[in-house]
């Protein structure tokens, strides 16, 4: 259903990635919300010529680093940020992470890693082993802490921050984080049945309804979650 008002301008909106696998069901999410999106490279030309750029998938940016950050300070308003995506994309965030107080695991470990996925700053779901799981409230309140650690650094609100994905080892009491992704994580939606995929495809909608809120660019009708 195409609920868009043709009397108000709506946003141009680019998904950086493929419609197929992980993040199927974004762009009918966002049809949903009223908001126009459509999927393109990160390097097809198309993306400096729009309103909204979200990173999705980016398999290559590591290898194309000042090719890839140039890029991000080029796009008119990317989430997240280009400024979040440079520290991010460098060696010296988990330093800084540490450095704020966050427990860090220096190593990858054999033993199997928690995903927690953060939506606008607010826990959404969590994944472990290629299946869905109900993370324990202490592996959440690391990933919070490392969320607000990252936010604080760069000086915004971690409710700016559209997607967050924090990787975590451990149980309770001796918790660490493994890594913090805030450019491109895989959100494991495709791991939950159609019902819970859906309910976080709309969260992600809805929490993007809020960033064009922020950034003034609508469209600024009032709909009811």
């Amino acid at each position: 259903m195409n609920l868009a008002r043709p009397d108000i301008r709506h946003p141009r909106i680019v998904l950086v990635g493929s419609e197929d696998g992980d993040d199927a069901g974004l762009v009918a999410a966002l049809r949903k919300r009223g908001l126009h999106a459509r999927w393109l490279s990160w390097d097809d030309p198309d993306t400096l010529h729009t309103d909204l750029v979200i990173l999705r998938t980016v398999t290559d940016y590591a290898d194309r680093l000042d090719e890839f950050l140039a890029w991000a300070n080029r796009v008119p308003n990317l989430l997240n940020a280009a400024d979040v995506v440079a520290w991010n994309a460098g060696r010296r965030h988990l330093h800084d992470l540490k450095h704020a107080g966050v427990p860090i695991r220096r190593r990858r470990s054999t033993r199997t890693e928690t995903a927690l996925v953060y939506l606008g700053g607010i826990q959404s779901h969590a994944f472990a082993a290629g299946a869905p799981v109900d993370a324990d409230f202490e592996l959440w309140d690391l990933g919070q802490a490392a969320l607000q650690a990252a936010a604080d650094h760069l000086g915004i609100g971690a409710d700016e921050l559209l997607y967050a994905r924090a990787d975590v080892i451990g149980g309770p009491g001796h918790a660490e984080l493994v890594g913090l992704d805030l450019v491109a994580p895989e959100l494991g939606w495709r791991l939950f049945d159609d019902t819970a995929r859906d309910d976080g495809q709309r969260q992600f909608a809805l929490c993007v309804e809020s960033a064009l809120d922020r950034l003034g660019l609508g469209p600024l009708s009032h709909r009811r979650p």
